[in-house]
């Protein structure tokens, strides 16, 4: 059992439907201080909806989420919403403000949760561009850049506030396999540089293995098997087997 202290978020035996819908069952999982953590499964087996309740966008029908030993599910509005800014979120496909410049999007943040002024919300944004290695491009709107580049922006929001917990939902979908590769190297060199517990879904598997220190598998609405890249991918599991082999007969298909 892993100590308490070194426990940043803990969801404790969590259940979830939304009408007759069952898609949390009894989930448990601890994710340790700057762990990186990915979360993967089929479309539809509530790996979204396990990010949500981390980030207390959605609470349990039973169950307990705790980060850094606190209960968020029943936190006031108020509390949570400051809670929340030791959080950084990339969502998928960057999700940006499209009538925005690059900089407002990442300024928005800054302004909305800080008393910064307007040189040192320029001096951050420029700061945080440069962590994902897009200097100089604050002017531009999100629908002058490639997917990959938005994806990064994305990023570049996320850590503005400078979170202790960052997470990331299907950073690669709908980037080919380079784009993907680029986006996961700088993962691994956010969570290297920045030191912070990251939380990642996707049902990219290579991107998985490269980004994690530990992979989960969520399936029937609970977490079937983990362990570290190389050990998940000896498991014995025939779902995680057949997961990991993209095969289409199987038990997650029978």
């Amino acid at each position: 059992m892993t100590e308490p202290s070194a426990v940043a978020i803990s969801m404790q035996h969590v259940y979830k439907s939304f009408g007759p819908k069952e898609v949390l069952h009894d989930l448990s999982i601890d994710i340790e201080r700057n762990e990186s953590v990915v979360i993967v499964g089929g479309s539809g087996t509530g790996k979204s909806v396990t990010l949500k309740h981390i980030i207390g966008l959605l609470k349990p029908d039973r169950g307990e989420v705790y980060v850094d030993g606190k209960e968020i599910s029943d936190m006031p509005p108020r509390e949570l919403n400051r809670f929340r800014t030791r959080f950084g979120m990339s969502f998928q496909e960057g999700a940006l403000f499209d009538s925005m410049s690059v900089f407002e999007n990442i300024a928005f943040p800054l302004r909305r949760h800080t008393e910064m002024t307007e040189d040192e919300i320029r001096s951050r944004v420029a700061e945080c561009l440069e962590q994902v290695h897009l200097s100089g491009i604050e002017e531009k709107r999100p629908s002058e850049l490639s997917g990959g580049m938005r994806r990064r922006v994305g990023f570049a929001r996320a850590i503005s506030l400078k979170p202790e917990i960052l997470l990331f939902d299907e950073p690669t979908t709908g980037l080919d396999p380079v784009f993907s590769d680029v986006v996961a190297d700088l993962i691994v060199e956010m969570d290297q540089t920045l030191k912070t517990t990251t939380v990642t879904i996707t049902h990219d598997m290579k991107v998985a293995f490269k980004i994690a220190d530990r992979v989960a598998m969520l399936y029937g609405g609970a977490i079937v098997e983990q362990g570290s890249p190389a050990d998940f991918q000896q498991s014995k599991n025939p779902i995680v087997q057949q997961f990991i082999e993209g095969r289409a007969k199987g038990p997650l298909t029978d």
